[in-house]
């Protein structure tokens, strides 16, 4: 049985603030907490309905888990993780960057799609969604443990970039006949206004992902697919 102090607690690690706080965050679901403890992350604690045979845990009824879900629906599973320390980034390989991405389920879509391609590193604009963001967590189904965010002023990290930069622009290049080098970096804007003018003007080479019909079509694409396309042609053997 938790405490009304405990309950409390772990309600609010919703909150960015009171995470930075503590620092720890909240993982849930059977697939998302064993990707975790599969890649080597330490739970500080795990509270689960059913027997789990890979982690230690604390057996809770499914009306006490109702009452620290961070979802309209609790699942049978959930657990507090410290939340990293500090990397140091590399741009020995391609990486992505993101321009004020402010929906949590597009975030991680995004880092889900970057652990499929092998991408390790995300570089995030200060006012990104937190990657830590339990809807951020429960959208990369686990992912999130294998890549790393890294939070910055991105006008200045860009400023400083010496490889290639890559960003999708409504107007640039077919992002099919462009060539990207193996150790550039693709920069993705927020899903209401692209990519800030401020960081365009940083861009190497804008790309686009053109429509297939000169007839009626959407404004635009939702950022998380058109990630996927992109990164679907990066990677294309």
């Amino acid at each position: 049985m938790l405490s009304k102090n405990e309950l409390k607690q772990i309600r609010q690690l919703a909150s960015k603030k009171y995470r930075s706080k503590t620092g720890l965050f909240v993982a849930e679901g059977i697939k998302v907490v064993r990707e975790f403890c599969d890649s080597g992350w330490k739970p500080q604690v795990v509270y689960s309905v059913n027997e789990l045979d890979f982690v230690s845990f604390t057996k809770v009824d499914k009306a006490t888990l109702d009452k620290i879900t961070h979802f309209s629906t609790a699942s049978s599973i959930l657990a507090i993780f410290k939340l990293p320390g500090e990397k140091e980034y590399s741009s020995d390989e391609f990486s992505v960057a993101l321009d004020s991405i402010s929906d949590p389920g597009n975030l991680g879509t995004i880092i889900r799609l970057c652990d499929w391609f092998g991408i390790k590193n995300i570089i995030c604009s200060n006012d990104t969604v937190d990657c830590f963001n339990p809807k951020v967590v429960q959208s990369t189904m686990g992912s999130i443990a294998r890549v790393n965010c890294y939070y910055c002023d991105l006008k200045a990290f860009l400023s400083n970039h010496t490889t290639p930069i890559y960003g999708a622009c409504l107007e640039g290049i077919p992002y099919y006949t462009q060539d990207f080098d193996a150790k550039g970096l693709l920069v993705m804007g927020s899903e209401s206004h692209g990519i800030s003018p401020k960081i365009e003007k940083l861009l190497n080479k804008k790309i686009t992902i053109p429509p297939a019909s000169d007839g009626a079509h959407p404004e635009s694409l939702n950022v998380a697919v058109a990630t996927a396309i992109i990164l679907g042609e990066i990677y294309r053997p």
